[in-house]
This record gives structure tokens, sequence and C-alpha cells, in this order.
């Protein structure tokens, strides 16, 4: 599994378009990053955004932010060229989610801005649904 950085996750509100529907969306600047990483890493073609989420943090549940191959319990989606995978155990804590990335003076890295977190850590890389 290919990792990226993460950095921070925000409340937040839209959905992406694909051929399904995806229960998540990622804005150009991210698709940008995604795509950019992809070819830097020259990540295989039968890999897509791994995007998820696992117990742990001091919220309770973590972002997963990565390239993997679809597992059988795996839904793909299309978001502007960019494949995502996701289990279907994890849509319901990211329902709505918007994946932003930042580059600037202070900060370099993913954002999630989450309809889902009821409370997030200090940090930003945690968060309780």
């Amino acid at each position: 599994m290919y990792l990226c950085r993460l950095f921070s996750s925000n409340s937040a509100h839209t959905m992406a378009t694909a051929t399904k529907l995806a229960p998540i969306s990622l804005t150009p600047r991210a698709l940008e990053e995604v795509r950019n990483i992809l070819r830097e890493k020259n990540v295989p073609a039968e890999y897509g955004l791994r995007v998820g989420v696992q117990g742990g943090g001091c919220s309770g549940l973590s972002y997963l932010l990565g390239f993997d191959k679809p597992k059988e319990q795996d839904e793909t989606f299309d978001l502007d060229g960019v494949r995502l995978v996701m289990d279907k155990k994890h849509a319901m804590y990211v329902m709505g989610m918007e994946v932003d990335f930042q580059d600037g003076l202070n900060a370099r890295g993913f954002i999630f801005n989450n309809p889902q977190a009821k409370s997030t850590c200090g940090c930003g890389t945690s968060f309780s649904a």
C-alpha cells in the first residue's frame, strides 16, 4: 500500500459526480495532488486511492489515505479519472466528506472536511462519529 500524508479534518458539505455516486468528493486541488503522486511514485495502474477509517487516535477514529488494490469487500468509484477505493463498511463514517489539499507556507497536506465527525482532536487527524 502506498500512503499519502494526512493533514487535518474539519466539517463540510459536497458530493462528487461519478459513474456511481461516491460517498466522498475530492476538490480539484486534491485530485491534482493525487495525480501527481500517482505519476511520481509510479503507482501500478490496478491500484486506486483508498480512503477509509481505522480505530485509533485520541478521538477514536483516524483517516486512511493511500493507494491499494481493490479487495472483495470494496466499492470503486471514478472521480474525474481517479479511481477511488473504499471498504463498504467505511462509507457511513465518511458520507459527504470532502478531501482537499493545502500547500502553503504553514502547512502542506490533505484536509478532511467530514460532516459525520461529531468531534475532532486538536491536531485534526482523528475524530469521533
